[in-house]
């Protein structure tokens, strides 16, 4: 119902108030409708009851028997609908309230309300196991956010400090107590925020300083944006790999040097010694000629050594350039000589890069593959494809294959004799500097070797 009101003045708008009308709810209008449903056959029956010859007392009687029948079955069929939905109300209360130990009964196949009970019961069993999967989850991932080395921040939309694990309570020397409800700002990670979202910084914080890799990423949680700060130390890795570097540069160094300075020491004190006699043998020129030959040559190698050294450190970075893939492929695999190499054609294809590195580059690749196809006689084939959005180049031989693969790109690391070890240190760095990658790996379906190349697009 709507009641209109008026303003006194002449230009005041017309309101309308509405007043709500009074609605009956479910149990009622469930009673009325039993009440309504069995009230045509009360009233015929009452009609019979009074207009036939029946004695007062029967009467009164069977009227109060009826009206008695009548509205009982009708309270009756009212607790019969209603009550089953309040249980099922509560179910779902519990449910909402997170207690999935509540099961309803009366769950029957081949009933309507017992099938409603047996899904409902299904939900709260599902609901709990994924509740205790969750539970799990948060529990693993705490544990490894407090265990890993790794300093771990989410901010809000205000950049407020929401979330910190161990490793950054040790990074801004601080317990997380101190940090929580913090911005950005007053913690000193403003700029963090700000920026590349992943890049390196060289930067001092409370709890150390040095070289760190920091990522950011945003992620949302309640409907509103957060961001997600990984610090990593990097120091102490570059610092390892420092050290082992510089352990495996020492070791093949002073392998090569004493390999070419051991036998000249021991000749140049033969011949020192061949001087100092008072008489010399008859052929002391030609012993003399002969140490120092070999003196001459172990010089040569060791300079050759060096040299290739130098090659490897100076490897300047590539002059990119349109290449065409299969002219740079043909025409390398052309230049070699000592055996036919099978081109398989692959779709045509350019790309950005260096053609000098890339053409030696492949040309050590092939060159290995021969020297080892001629071990046995085997056929060498270098092809190309593309997958993925790259650039797959494959070089395989059918020789005796890699029986060490640990230090295939180990620098001066080499099998053959009178090899430099530089060939596939200096591949992979050309193959690194394109953003490729460079493997050798043995071939599954024959003897042999497989060396990929995989180059950006």
């Amino acid at each position: 119902m709507a009641v209109e009101t008026r303003s006194t003045g002449a230009t005041a708008p017309k309101r309308l108030l509405s007043i709500p009308r009074p609605r009956l709810n479910y149990e009622r209008r469930v009673w009325m409708l039993a009440f309504f449903t069995g009230l045509p056959g009360a009233i015929v029956a009452l009609a019979l009851l009074w207009t036939q010859d029946f004695t007062p007392k029967v009467q009164w009687t069977l009227t109060v028997l009826i009206i008695c029948f009548w509205w009982g079955f009708a309270f009756a069929l009212r607790e019969r609908v209603v009550l089953p939905l309040q249980t099922l109300s509560n179910l779902l209360a519990a449910l909402r309230e997170g207690d999935y130990s509540i099961r309803g009964r009366a769950a029957r196949q081949a009933d309507s309300l017992g099938e409603v009970m047996i899904e409902v019961n299904a939900l709260g069993a599902t609901l709990r196991a994924q509740r205790l999967g969750a539970m799990e989850a948060t529990a693993l991932l705490r544990t490894v956010m407090a265990e890993i080395e790794v300093a771990v921040f989410t901010f809000d939309n205000e950049h407020r400090l929401r979330l910190v694990n161990r490793a950054g309570e040790r990074l801004l020397n601080r317990p997380a107590e101190q940090l929580l409800g913090r911005t950005a700002e007053d913690l000193g990670l403003g700029d963090c925020l700000q920026g590349e979202a992943a890049r390196t910084l060289q930067r001092s914080f409370p709890g150390g300083i040095g070289r760190w890799g920091m990522r950011r990423t945003t992620f949302r949680e309640g409907g509103l944006p957060h961001q997600l700060l990984v610090i990593a130390d990097l120091s102490r890795a570059l610092r390892e790999e420092e050290r082992q570097a510089w352990q495996r540069l020492v070791r093949v160094l002073g392998h090569e040097l004493n390999n070419s300075l051991a036998p000249i020491k021991s000749i140049a004190g033969s011949l020192e010694n061949l001087l100092a006699r008072q008489r010399r043998p008859d052929d002391w020129e030609e012993d003399l000629q002969r140490g120092l030959s070999v003196i001459a040559s172990r010089a040569e190698a060791l300079s050759r050594f060096m040299s290739a050294y130098a090659r490897l450190a100076k490897l300047p970075r590539p002059n990119l350039q349109p290449v065409d893939v299969g002219a740079w492929i043909k025409q390398t695999a052309g230049i070699e000589t000592r055996l036919h190499v099978h081109v398989r054609p692959g779709p045509d294809a350019v790309i950005q890069a260096d053609r000098d590195q890339l053409e030696q580059l492949l040309i050590n690749l092939v060159r290995n593959a021969v020297d080892a196809s001629m071990e046995t006689g085997g056929n060498i084939e270098v092809g190309w494809n593309i997958a993925g959005g790259q650039l797959e180049v494959t070089v395989n031989d059918e020789g005796p294959g890699l029986a060490n693969t640990a230090n295939l790109f180990v620098p001066f690391f080499t099998t053959k004799p009178g090899g430099s070890g530089i060939g596939l240190a200096l591949s992979r760095q050309i193959a690194e500097g394109h953003n490729g990658v460079l493997t050798l790996e043995n071939r599954r379906d024959r003897s042999g070797c497989s060396a990929k190349l995989r180059l950006p697009i």
